[in-house]
């Protein structure tokens, strides 16, 4: 950890938030003192003031442990590209059109990974009436089922959140150059091109 960019960056955000170093330091019950230390780079935050400093300054602990803000490039075009994410705990669903860190009930989102899904593992699509209508015999029992069904195309996203112990019957309106994603709570996200 180097003490100087740890410093660098906690005044860069201070100023950003328009505090002084006094204010930083009422707020999290220190000497204004000690915020002009650490910006000098003559020390670091003691680990029990992290969580404080870095809800104050909008960061994550881990950013101000490296002292630096790292900015994602930016990712435009195809929405079917996009990432996805799902809480293990609570089964929240998050959607990102680039590189993003993320974190639910405490723990690190990974960001998942589509495969292929295979002919058994399709979903069913038939067309009716210039619609897709998409239906699945998945058992969906409360501790295995699929959580979310999403329509991607080159500039949106559709997601229709799904429940235990409901059927799938969706239909929406068809899309040229369609990909049809699917997560299913033990073994995935899976995708098949319509």
């Amino acid at each position: 950890m180097d003490n100087r960019k740890v410093g660098e960056l906690i005044y860069n955000l201070r100023k950003e938030k328009g505090l002084t170093q006094k204010q930083l330091a009422e707020q999290m019950n220190i000497s204004d003192r000690t915020v002009s230390k650490w910006e000098r780079g003559h020390g670091c935050p003691d680990i029990s003031l992290l969580p404080s400093l870095s809800t104050l300054l909008g960061v994550n602990i881990e950013n101000i442990l490296e002292g630096e803000l790292t900015s994602n490039q930016f990712v435009g075009g195809n929405m079917k590209n996009s990432n996805f994410f799902v809480c293990p705990t609570c089964n929240n669903i998050v959607l990102a059109t680039g590189d993003i860190t993320l974190s639910c009930c405490g723990r690190k989102l990974e960001q998942l990974v589509a495969k292929e899904a295979t002919d058994e593992e399709k979903l069913s699509i038939t067309e009716i009436e210039n619609e897709w209508f998409i239906s699945s015999n998945h058992s969906m029992k409360k501790d295995h089922y699929i959580s979310f069904i999403a329509i991607a195309t080159d500039d949106q996203i559709q997601i229709i959140k799904q429940y235990p112990e409901w059927g799938i019957q969706i239909r929406i309106p068809k899309h040229k150059h369609s990909k049809l994603l699917w997560y299913d709570t033990q073994f995935g996200l899976y995708y098949q091109i319509l």
